[in-house]
């Protein structure tokens, strides 16, 4: 197997959620011919052709995890397919569970304020309709807690073929949960925001979840909030 094979199957696997591989190795007794298996090709992450309604359809009435138990809507994402900018935060509240629709409570209403009112500022013509939200799971987590490893591993499937079908100029990743599923980075918000990543080759930028801005104490974060995002835009739309 060539190198540049075994990173792709590496690639693959760790995307499943796989974080360690053992190789058994045993000496023979005498020297025998070794038959080295042909290994077959890689599936897809995401099959060709995919679309988000195809991706809607397979998600179906979702009982993968343990968040289904106590969901009442699947909030699968809202939009501009093919944006040019897209927001991922870490899963719906109260709000976004009871509409189906992610981002529509109070944090949702100051992230569409912050998208239309930095681009009004900006002179960048931009909408919320225009750019694409989502979150890494679909279903509310229990008391708006974080979900759990196994939960995002599970749901993150769906959310990396709607990034790859959408195939933005940027990600914006809103708060820590969003940017360690992405990322696979364990630094905070704090350290990371503001600076440029990668997922995919799609430049992506980590900033503060809205909820946490919605918080009085959070003034300097409000501002650098604020900071991200217009970097973000100009680097979109300009």
């Amino acid at each position: 197997m060539d190198a540049e094979t075994l990173r792709e199957y590496l690639t693959f696997y760790q995307d499943l959620g796989f974080t360690s591989l053992y190789k058994r190795s045993a000496k023979p007794a005498k020297a025998e011919q070794v038959t080295v298996p042909v290994l077959p090709a890689l599936p897809a992450l995401a099959p060709e052709g995919d679309t988000l309604e195809k991706i809607r359809e397979d998600i179906g009435d979702c009982t993968r995890c343990r968040l289904h138990a106590a969901r009442h809507s699947i909030v699968f994402g809202s939009g501009n397919p093919q944006a040019r900018l897209v927001f991922v935060g870490e899963g719906p509240g109260a709000d976004e569970d009871a509409k189906g629709l992610p981002f529509v409570g109070r944090a949702g209403q100051l992230l569409t304020q912050m998208i239309e009112g930095t681009a009004k500022r900006e002179g960048i013509p931009l909408e919320r309709n225009d750019v694409y939200i989502c979150n890494v799971v679909k279903c509310r987590p229990p008391e708006n807690r974080t979900p759990e490893p196994d939960e995002m591993e599970i749901c993150g499937q769906f959310l990396y073929r709607q990034l790859s079908t959408i195939q933005p100029k940027a990600i914006c990743a809103l708060g820590a949960t969003a940017a360690r599923a992405l990322l696979g980075r364990k630094e905070g918000v704090t350290r990371m925001r503001g600076n440029w990543f990668k997922w995919r080759d799609i430049p992506l930028m980590v900033t503060y979840h809205p909820s946490y801005l919605l918080r009085p104490y959070n003034q300097d974060a409000k501002r650098e909030a604020w900071e991200d995002l217009k970097k973000a835009l100009h680097f979109v739309y300009d």
